[in-house]
Order: C-alpha cells, then structure tokens, then sequence
C-alpha cells in the first residue's frame, strides 16, 4: 500500500445523488478531480473508489457535507420549492438550485433556533388567501412594516429590507454563489419560504435596483398569503382582468406589490402635468423607487392616463431605458476592479438579522465554531471582519 493515497469507501449512489442534484455534469466533475469520466462512473458504481482528496473535492463542488457522502443511503433532501414561474422558464441551473438549499437550510436552523427559544408565531403570516382585495394585503404590509411610500428616509430598497427584517422576516440578497457562479434573474429573481416563526425571502441582487424593490415586495406577498414558491418575470402587472389565469398567485403578488409601493392615494395625487413629459415620470419613478414601467402601468390602471399617453410615454420610456443599458455596459467595461468588499456582499447574502442572531448564539456557546462558518460561509477565523462589517 505504500505510496497509495487513502482510499475513502464512500457510498456510490450517494455520490451520484450528490453530483445530479447539483446538476453538475459527469465531465465537469471529472475535470475537476482530474479523472478521466470512465473513472467517475466507476465510483458512482461502486467499482473503483476515490481518494480522500478527491472524495472532498466532489463533496465541496455538490456543495453537501464530506459525511454525507458516507451514509448508507441517500438522505432526505428539503422538499423543492413550489414553482411559480412562467410556462417555458429556463430550467434551474446549479447556481439557482445551491442558493435555494442554502437558504432553506439557513431557514431550517433559524426556525428551530426561534422553536427553542420559545418565539411567538407571526401573525402576519398567511394572515390573507389570494381571495383577498391586492390593496388591503398591500395596506396590512405597510401598515405591519411600518412604511408610508413615497416618503422613503432611505434608499426605498434598503428602508423595505431594514423595516422587514425588523419584523422578523430574514432577508437575503446576492447574484452569485462564487465568482464563477452567477445566479440568472431569467432562472430566479426571488423566491420566499413563508413559515410562521422564521419566513425567509431570497432577492436576486443581479438585476436593477427597482426590480429588486418590486421582486422583494412581491415575495412579501407571498409570505402574507402563506405560499412559498420560486418568481421570474415578476414585474408583468397586467390590466386586472387576466385575474383568473393559471399564474394567478403571481399576478395576485404583483398587484400587492404595485399597491404597497405606489398606494393609488398617492398616485391620484400625483400632479398630472408630471405625465406629460418623460422626465418627470423618470423622476418620480426613481424617487419612489419602481420602475418607470410599474409606474406608467399603475397610472394608467388607475385611469390617470389614458392608453394613448400611456403608448407614447412607455415608448420614449424604452429608447431612454436603452440608452441608459448602454452607458452601462460602457461603464461597467471600464469599472476597475473595486466594488464591494467580500465581507460586505456576504453580510448581504446571510442577511444582517440573520447574521445578528447566529453570530450571538455563537458567542453565547450555544453554536459550534463549525456550524457558525457553515450557516454564515465564512471561515472561522474570518469572523471578526464578518462582524466588523456589521457595525461599519
């Protein structure tokens, strides 16, 4: 045996479990252990067995713990989650399907975190079926948030998910799992888990800001009428009368989200001089963080427009949006590599609340150091600037 590396007898169909679920091609996994494909079926076989090395290597890259893939059988994984997307999406890729059991296993733990430690169920929770009138589940979320748009004291975006996490709802936010690995806005913009004592809602950070305002208040929606489940395409608010359509809990969720954050009292006050030019609309849009499209829509269900103007305005309303993708691409080639710190883009994905709640278990000694570098994917020694981050 001298000079063999050690071989790790791990269970074969556990190991192909691992790799299918993750989506990962057999070539794709051979490469990155450097095998030739034939070998990788041998182990997935049970013929031939691979080196500890490369056995954590496998395991790293399916994103599943070194020990499962010594279990006799192939464990139980969380239920997938209800799929609320429109007919034809893209089918979830590895990026998607990571970050939703990341997030479920996020939820899983807070959830029997806040069981233990005796929390009371939330009441907004499910408090609504998709029965209900779209603008009193919009006014019960302001109402429970706290929120009065457009009055924003903060960037709308980040007032939403402070007023939200506040409340108790855990909120994440990113556009990648590692650099390599971006998670497509076609695939998934967000997605919720509406559970009474710990709902957790996931934003796609790779996509505009107001979409991601509206894609965060549309999950919100689904929390308040208690339907976990995956959204793409989440902005198409119609003229209400497609309400009876197969997707209509999405439809339903886009039209909370267009009463919350553009409540018709404050759209029919709006002055009505500011719809006769693009840049005024522009601007109110900006500052009430949707949209122009939200915003034209909302108007023109709200008769403040009528369809003419509205056509006119959407038109110039798309040249101007292309322009404006332009400059971006320009300036995104020219950006030096600087952008946020890895320690601020992690905060924003675990969530601040989140991250509060597991970093004071930790020190309380109620958490193994282990568990805390899984929950919050951060080495242990890295911690403290995790926790830097949270106070700048």
């Amino acid at each position: 045996m001298h000079g063999m590396a050690e071989r790790a007898h791990i269970t074969p169909k556990v190991l192909k479990w691992a790799r299918e679920s993750a989506k990962i091609s057999p070539e794709r996994a051979a490469a990155k252990v450097a095998v030739p494909i034939d070998r990788l079926f041998e182990w997935e076989e049970g013929n031939s067995y691979p080196t500890i090395r490369q056995a954590k290597l496998l395991a790293k890259m399916y994103k599943r713990p070194f020990a499962v893939l010594f279990l006799p059988d192939i464990p139980d994984d969380f239920q997938p989650l209800q799929d609320f997307r429109k007919k034809g999406a893209k089918e979830l890729t590895t990026a998607s399907l990571f970050i939703i059991r990341e997030i479920q296993q996020k939820q899983s733990w807070i959830r029997e975190y806040r069981i233990d430690n005796q929390a009371e169920k939330l009441t907004f929770v499910g408090k609504f079926t998709r029965n209900d009138d779209p603008a009193s589940v919009a006014r019960d979320i302001l109402k429970t948030l706290e929120i009065t748009p457009p009055a924003y004291h903060s960037s709308p975006l980040a007032e939403w998910i402070h007023s939200a996490e506040r409340k108790g709802i855990f909120v994440s936010r990113t556009s990648f799992i590692h650099p390599k690995l971006k998670i497509d806005p076609e695939e998934i913009q967000g997605f919720a888990i509406a559970d009474k004592y710990a709902p957790f809602v996931f934003i796609n950070s790779n996509d505009w800001k107001a979409a991601q305002l509206f894609t965060l208040v549309h999950e919100l929606a689904h929390i308040w009428i208690n339907q976990s489940g995956i959204s793409n395409e989440i902005e198409s608010l119609s003229n209400s009368t497609r309400r009876n359509n197969r997707n209509n809990i999405e439809l339903f969720c886009n039209d909370v989200a267009a009463n919350a954050l553009m409540p018709s009292s404050f759209v029919n006050s709006i002055n009505p001089e500011i719809f006769s030019d693009i840049d005024g609309v522009f601007k109110l849009a900006k500052d009430t963080g949707v949209s122009t499209f939200a915003l034209l829509i909302r108007a023109l269900n709200l008769n403040i427009i009528t369809p003419k103007t509205y056509k006119q305005l959407k038109r110039k309303a798309e040249d101007r949006f292309s322009e404006h993708l332009a400059r971006k691409i320009e300036k995104d080639k020219n950006k030096k590599k600087g952008g946020p710190s890895f320690y601020l883009l992690r905060l924003l994905r675990n969530g601040r609340e989140f991250s509060q709640i597991v970093l004071d278990a930790y020190h309380e000694g109620g958490l193994e150091p282990t568990q805390v570098s899984s929950l919050l994917n951060v080495k242990v020694n890295k911690l403290q600037n995790l926790e830097a981050q949270m106070y700048k």
